[in-house]
């Protein structure tokens, strides 16, 4: 009997053992999931402050987990307007770069590449353009070398392009007009020769536009040179390129070297500006002083403007208000 009461009491010491012990692995087992909790909160706050979004894709299906965001929300979608499979992240691609980007994905996963890595543009819902940033890596392979599993991270660079391509912009137009910059026109001017017989370069000069700026002041004057070059590339759209060299110069660059058809061109921008310009309730007379150069493949951008530029003071001489093409 004595023996069996410490049986007895040495099973309900261990029982108590357990207890305590299953006691102390709920706790720590609470604790890990707060701790878990914790990190997971951390880290969606790490992401989300950089806007990094952390993707996962099964390649066999093709099903994809977003852990921090849910699916489609970076370009406006729910989930349910948007099936979180890589079938419908190939078709939100902007498609002039869907071909390389889904090939430059096909290459890291078929293992030409140690990991994948692009910039492009994605469709929003809304219409507009998104860019975003891509990486990735696989990351598990099945019994056969098959890849399984491939991780990365999705970042919208939207802004940041933006303000990107915006510098690039600036660095190439006029800061008033919003026409070529002079080193713009070299480019175009360059890229006109390309594959073609040449073109022909218009130099425009205004007529007594400094008696109209110093009578009605600079600010004034800087409208007239905003509204004349708005009426130029309305004209001319994209038949050619227009600049502003500075002041009041102004430079066309027109894919022709037919003197009909360009003696056509000049006659028309001077009916242009027949009637009075109409500028913050005034109206100004315009007149302009044209002087055309042809030239070829081989000229330089330097001999061109020079060559137009002497056939426009020609034109000052004789009376303004007309064009002339440069004779050697």
């Amino acid at each position: 009997m004595d023996s069996l009461k410490a049986e007895i009491a040495q099973l309900k010491q261990m029982l108590g053992a357990l207890e305590q012990e299953k006691s102390l692995l709920e706790t720590a087992n609470s604790e890990l999931i707060q701790q878990k909790s914790m990190l997971e909160e951390k880290l969606n706050a790490a992401l989300d402050g950089t806007g990094l979004c952390l993707w996962e894709q099964h390649i066999p299906s093709g099903n994809l987990t977003m852990f921090n965001m849910e699916w489609g929300s970076l370009l406006g979608y729910t989930i349910d307007e948007l099936a979180a499979h890589i079938d419908s992240w190939k078709g939100n691609l902007h498609p002039e770069d869907r071909d390389w980007v889904i090939q430059n994905f096909e290459d890291h996963i078929s293992g030409k590449t140690d990991s994948y890595q692009v910039t492009h543009r994605m469709l929003h819902k809304d219409g507009s353009v998104s860019w975003v940033s891509d990486r990735g890596r696989v990351i598990e392979f099945d019994e056969n070398g098959q890849p399984l599993r491939i991780m990365g991270t999705h970042i919208d660079i939207t802004q940041e392009k933006r303000y990107e391509l915006g510098l690039a912009e600036l660095a190439h137009k006029d800061p008033l007009t919003g026409l070529l910059n002079r080193k713009a026109l070299i480019e175009a001017f360059e890229q006109s020769k390309q594959g073609t017989s040449g073109g022909a370069l218009l130099f425009i000069d205004l007529d007594d536009f400094k008696a109209n700026n110093d009578h009605f002041g600079h600010k004034f004057g800087d409208s007239v040179l905003v509204a004349i070059a708005n009426k130029l590339t309305s004209y001319l759209k994209r038949t050619a390129d227009t600049a502003r060299l500075g002041g009041d110069e102004f430079v066309v660059l027109y894919p022709s070297v037919n003197r009909e058809v360009l003696t056509k061109l000049a006659a028309e921008l001077l009916q242009l500006f027949e009637a009075p310009l109409a500028v913050e309730g005034r109206r100004v007379n315009v007149g302009l002083s044209i002087g055309i150069s042809v030239y070829h493949t081989d000229v330089l951008f330097s001999s061109a403007c020079e060559h137009a530029d002497s056939a426009m003071y020609q034109v000052k001489r004789q009376g303004k208000n007309c064009f002339q093409f440069f004779s050697s």
